[in-house]
């Protein structure tokens, strides 16, 4: 009963911080200009812009760190190339109007790294959008006080660990553990805080930073909308948009 609560929970979270960060890309390309999606996959990405808004494919830029999703991109004739997001982007300086990384952020050892490097590509009065858990939420305090690991935190690579539901994972179900590969798919590495992330983001350069909040746990859904109006910084999932 709980597990089909917290589930219901969270896809209502997702769908509307999806919805959100993508309207808030769109509305970035709208006047032209190119963009980039960091954690592009297979380029599925493009094939929502050029329908949302007829991107040009030559706008569209990706990177992804599993080879297969970039041979399938390859197949489609969209341009996502292999490469790490924990090192430096491999473009000049002031070549987008939009970055975009919609739950990536959580998988980088080197966040903050990441996120200079996008302000760096990013043209003058061009936009960075981030979907990201936040690990400063009420939830997460509960699982600490009763000794589990946090939902959004740092993930473990053991199997034996989620096979025991020792992880109480509040996430999709349909994502595939792969503990054994150099990038699982479920492995959160470094969670920001709401607070410290926006911070960050004006610590670097951002301006006209951001911030919203989506899924305050463990209220009722009829309750989310106001809750996260009120009180973004304990939320489940974050929005940033800022502005080069």
């Amino acid at each position: 009963m709980l597990t089909a609560y917290l589930k219901r929970l969270y896809e209502r979270t997702m769908r509307e911080a999806y919805a959100l960060a993508e309207s808030e890309i769109i509305e970035a390309l709208a006047g032209g200009g190119n963009c980039l999606d960091c954690g592009a996959a297979d380029g599925y990405r493009y094939q929502w812009l050029s329908q949302a808004m007829d991107l040009p494919r030559d706008n569209y830029s990706g990177i992804e760190w599993n080879v297969q999703a970039v041979e399938k991109a390859r197949h489609k004739n969209i341009n996502v190339q292999r490469g790490d997001l924990n090192h430096a982007l491999p473009f000049e300086d002031e070549t987008f109007s939009c970055v975009f990384a919609l739950s990536v952020l959580e998988h980088l050892l080197y966040g903050c790294r990441f996120m200079k490097e996008c302000h760096r590509t990013l043209k003058p009065g061009g936009t960075l959008v981030l979907l990201t858990p936040n690990i400063s939420t009420y939830f997460t305090a509960m699982l600490i006080l009763l000794g589990k690991m946090p939902s959004s935190g740092p993930h473990p690579d053991s199997e034996i660990l989620l096979e025991q539901e020792e992880l109480f994972i509040v996430r999709s179900s349909e994502r595939r553990p792969d503990v054994e590969s150099d990038m699982p798919v479920h492995r959160h590495l470094v969670v920001f805080s709401f607070l410290v992330l926006r911070d960050y983001l004006n610590m670097i350069g951002f301006s006209d930073v951001k911030g919203y909040g989506f899924g305050l746990y463990p209220f009722p859904p009829f309750m989310q909308k106001t809750l996260e109006g009120l009180d973004p910084y304990h939320c489940h999932q974050m929005v940033f948009v800022a502005k080069r």
